[in-house]
């Protein structure tokens, strides 16, 4: 585990502001244990506003996509708090943490989905690629093109598999049958599910196996070519056959896309992913690499939440 100082001097080449000692569990007669999460964890829970953990790696990095004191609520409901991530380019981030820690909510305002809830309030920036995604002149259609999305639960559209697939490419008029058939072999080859379904690309996709459904959802977001490719929980309903191929695939598209995904799964995001972030009601706790957060985190709240202790 990485020292105060270490910690403080990352977390001040992130330009965010330092974790010092006295956010560390405290020692001594009458201090909660070391390995108990009722330290850091309690002072968020009751309002507090902690500084992230940030390690080293993260302050070097040339994100792709920036999110800045990111403030979000459902009427009067805060669900995230000062929110800030740097989200590398052609990497895999996990965001984990407990049910209703604000991961999914995190995820959604990335490509503004939460502007379909009524009652939703932003303070804060998201940028990609230097662009703020929540100026008033951004065309939220032509955003979301940019930013792929596969939810939860897989939901195929009801036609053909052809059809999903180069669904965007219709939107935006393109009728001409060699540029759709190509796109349509491209992005099944890129989701794996090229040589499953090339007998059979004009059944209805809703005769498709959960898990293939899953994967041509993943087909239908890159057939676009997306600069980040959002994930929330794509695993969490398949069976560990599928499961195992939805993790090979995203290896696969590890270095074409940039890739941010919500897991409860631990070892899936220790598996899988770059970089994670552990939040906690609505708080980034800590953000570095995965194999740092999974093997040395710099607290010990992050620790007891991903050996089980908590959560």
């Amino acid at each position: 585990m990485a020292t105060p100082e270490e910690a403080a001097e990352a977390a001040r080449a992130a330009g965010l502001p330092p974790t010092g000692p006295a956010d560390r569990a405290p020692t001594g007669p009458g201090s909660a244990p070391a390995d108990s999460p009722t330290n850091r964890l309690t002072r968020i829970s009751k309002g507090q506003t902690l500084p992230t953990a940030v390690h080293k790696d993260v302050a070097a990095m040339d994100p792709v996509l920036e999110v800045r004191d990111f403030n979000l609520w459902y009427g009067r409901k805060q669900a995230l708090h000062q929110t800030s991530l740097r989200i590398p380019q052609n990497q895999i981030t996990a965001l984990i943490g407990p049910s209703g820690c604000g991961k999914s909510t995190l995820l959604r305002s990335l490509n503004r989905l939460n502007d379909l809830i009524d009652l939703v309030r932003i303070e804060g920036s998201v940028q990609l690629n230097g662009d703020e995604l929540y100026d008033d002149a951004v065309d939220v259609i032509e955003l979301r093109k940019r930013m792929g999305m596969v939810f939860q639960k897989s939901n195929p559209f009801p036609m053909s598999i052809f059809e999903n697939v180069v669904y965007s490419l219709r939107v935006d008029g393109e009728r001409n049958k060699a540029v759709l058939e190509d796109v349509c072999e491209r992005s099944l080859r890129s989701a794996a599910l090229w040589n499953e379904v090339k007998d059979r690309l004009h059944d209805n996709a809703l005769g498709l196996s959960g898990g293939q459904q899953q994967r041509l959802c993943i087909a239908r977001a890159i057939a676009s070519k997306p600069e980040v490719l959002l994930m929330d929980e794509p695993c969490s309903a398949l069976d560990p056959i599928a499961t195992s191929k939805i993790e090979d695939l995203m290896d696969e598209l590890r270095g074409d896309y940039t890739i941010v995904i919500v897991t409860h799964n631990m070892q899936q995001a220790s598996r899988t992913s770059d970089y994670t972030a552990f939040m906690y009601l609505g708080r980034i706790v800590e953000y570095g690499p995965s194999r740092e957060i999974f093997t040395s985190p710099l607290l010990t709240e992050t620790e007891d939440y991903i050996s089980g202790r908590f959560g």
